[in-house]
């Protein structure tokens, strides 16, 4: 199953997206007599996403086809799946290649990851803002894992059963911020505007094996960077077992794990993220210096 948050009539809503288009949460439940919570944020916390799914998969998919209030895919208006996420956690040079690009070592020992806070977080062809304080910003994009149960201490094994799904991220750096010294991360990666996702949650039944899924950073339509998820350091479930050892994860907590190749953003780019068979991310650049 793929969900989204869309844009209808100025505000955000949760939709379930089919060949045809999307259909909002508030409509289904009008047409099947359903209760479902109408906010995606609010259907991975209160655990309605599996028997949404189970759903979906028993009978839904049929249903959904032959609704009349579809909004068609040209129409669709894409916000982030959410804005209020309890932790973004990030992580960075996951891939070998990427930690060359910095001329930095890759950690082989324990993922090196950082937090963000959710004033970053923009969606789907929303622009991504330069910072005044910055002169050489890059864009990352990233596969992000979305948790779907409350969790502690889990192992590699049982890390795919707490996950909700899986997301594309565009992840930014004011890279020469951190360059003057590695205790500046969390302010290179905290400006506005410096994280989007969306515009699909898509469930683990859609992905085959998330590590064959290659990861593209693309920049103005041309490819920066692609690597495959089984080359990170540091794989998805490993990341989530690590993570819940040192904190809760709850619902809706995202992990972006780290990209093939981080490229540098000017004033009016156009970056994206690919994932295979995942709806691709892209935002558009605007310098804030060049105003």
């Amino acid at each position: 199953m793929r969900l989204a948050t869309v844009k209808r009539y100025g505000q955000e809503k949760a939709a379930i997206i089919i060949e045809e288009g999307a259909i909002l949460v508030e409509s289904l439940n009008r047409n099947t007599n359903s209760n479902w919570a109408t906010g995606l944020f609010d259907i991975i916390q209160s655990g309605q996403l599996t028997r949404m799914k189970e759903w979906f998969q028993d009978e839904g998919k049929s249903q959904l086809s032959e609704f009349h209030e579809i909004i068609p895919k040209s129409e669709i208006d894409y916000a982030p799946l959410y804005r209020h996420p309890r932790k973004i956690w990030g992580i960075g040079l996951n891939y070998v290649e990427h930690a060359s690009d910095l001329s930095e070592k890759a950690p082989n020992t324990e993922p090196a990851s950082f937090m963000k806070p959710d004033t970053t977080i923009i969606g789907p062809n929303d622009t991504i803002k330069i910072p005044h304080q910055s002169d050489r910003t890059t864009a990352e994009a990233e596969l992000g894992v979305i948790i779907g149960k409350e969790c502690k201490n889990v192992s590699e094994e049982e890390a795919s059963n707490v996950i909700a799904g899986f997301t594309t991220i565009i992840d930014m750096t004011a890279e020469d911020i951190l360059e003057h010294n590695p205790r500046y991360l969390t302010r290179s990666k905290s400006f506005d505007t410096f994280f989007s996702f969306g515009p699909e949650l898509v469930t683990p039944d859609e992905v085959d094996e998330v590590h064959d899924l290659n990861v593209s950073t693309v920049i103005n339509g041309e490819l920066h960077r692609k690597n495959v998820v089984s080359n990170m350091t540091f794989r998805p479930w490993h990341l989530v077992s690590f993570h819940s050892k040192v904190m809760t994860l709850l619902p809706g907590d995202i992990i972006s794990t780290g990209t093939p190749g981080a490229v540098v953003i000017r004033d009016g780019d156009v970056v994206e993220c690919h994932v295979d068979g995942f709806e691709k991310l892209t935002n558009q650049v605007k310098d804030l210096k060049a105003e």
